[in-house]
């Protein structure tokens, strides 16, 4: 800022008022905050656990009664604390009332002992979790409509012994779609990562069905064509993609890694391993170009990708130091072809931004 002063870009009145604007902003992260939402999600804790003793000595009106009056409690009590502006232990009261709906459910299970299974219990939970997120307008409780997306997928492999039996396995990409859904509009955009981490793990479920060649040939072409979507100026796009930030190029080019590696696997031998690996360096140098110096998260991937790639190709094709050498200079060449002409690019894209800003 005073470097900013020095140079007549600011008067000293304005930069006074920028750094305590700066100041009043509240932290990113606060301790104070998490151990309270910890003690919301250990009371939320004892209560289940209280539920599922069966409290057969209590009346059943009686605890039907209370598990209803703690819900509204603690949600009014969340309302309440909103209005004065205690967002913590708003949050914290928020995450008790949501964990309890299923206490509830699990309770009106034992007491009249209902037909249903898990899945069906955990649907319902997710669908009061995302009822309370979108009232409340919570990322806190978006967090927790993540989490119950993944229990539910955790139910569903081992009620169906990991196989493909009903329809319920497509709830999964659906409950990942309504979570990031929650997630522009609650703003709680570290929660996207549930999301996205939710879809990779069904599409590697799904491959551990069928270990297709074609399938994972899917897997790369489609998440190129997706990072490519999401990293080139398409104007309908560019505002979405901007909203969330890097995880869509990261996660995009992540599918498209796990696809190469499955290839990697079955094609480990002959001229397609070399057009493969010449593949997977073009896409690593592809991601660094389009992505690389804007999103962190892409590059340290790309870099990854290509480094053991380079490190797979000379330890299956080249049987001696000098071949070695020569993969490494042809590599470099190509790399540096590639650099150069993104510099060219970037001088006149800054060029072209220079003039329009003038």
């Amino acid at each position: 800022m005073s470097l900013w002063v020095g140079k007549g870009l600011l008067t000293e009145q304005t930069a006074g008022s920028l750094l305590q604007e700066y100041d009043k902003r509240p932290a990113s992260f606060s301790l104070g905050n998490v151990l309270m939402i910890l003690a919301g999600i250990l009371l939320a804790a004892a209560i289940l656990l209280v539920v599922a003793s069966n409290w057969e000595a209590i009346p059943r009106l009686v605890r039907m009664f209370f598990i209803l009056a703690l819900i509204w409690a603690v949600h009014l009590g969340a309302a309440g604390m909103l209005v004065r502006g205690a967002i913590a232990s708003a949050n914290a009261l928020l995450v008790i009332g949501t964990l309890s709906f299923g206490g509830a459910i699990s309770l009106v299970g034992q007491m009249y002992h209902l037909s249903g299974d898990e899945q069906t219990v955990m649907y319902l939970w997710f669908a009061l979790a995302v009822i309370s997120a979108v009232l409340f307008r919570s990322g806190v409780v978006a967090g927790v409509a993540g989490f119950l997306s993944w229990a539910s997928f955790a139910v569903y492999l081992e009620n169906s012994n990991m196989q493909w039996l009903t329809l319920d396995a497509w709830m999964v990409p659906v409950m990942a779609l309504v979570v990031i859904a929650l997630v522009r509009y609650t703003g709680a955009d570290r929660v996207r990562h549930l999301a996205y981490l939710l879809i990779l793990g069904w599409f590697a479920w799904l491959y551990t069905l069928h270990a297709d060649l074609r399938l994972a040939l899917v897997y790369a072409i489609a998440g190129m064509a997706a990072f490519l979507l999401v990293s080139l100026p398409v104007a309908r796009l560019s505002t979405f993609v901007k909203g969330a930030g890097a995880a869509p190029a990261f996660y995009s080019f992540l599918l498209a890694a796990i696809g190469l590696f499955l290839l990697h696997i079955d094609i480990d031998q002959g001229i397609r391993m070399i057009v493969l690996g010449v593949v997977t360096l073009a896409a690593s140098v592809l991601a660094i170009a389009l992505q690389g110096r804007d999103n962190g998260a892409v590059r340290y991937l790309a870099y990854t990708v290509f480094a053991v790639e380079m490190l797979y190709l000379a330890s299956v094709t080249v049987g001696s130091i000098l071949g070695t050498s020569g993969l490494f200079l042809c590599s470099g060449l190509f790399v540096a072809l590639v650099a150069w002409v993104v510099i060219r690019l970037e001088r006149r894209f800054s060029h072209k931004a220079e003039e329009v800003a003038s």
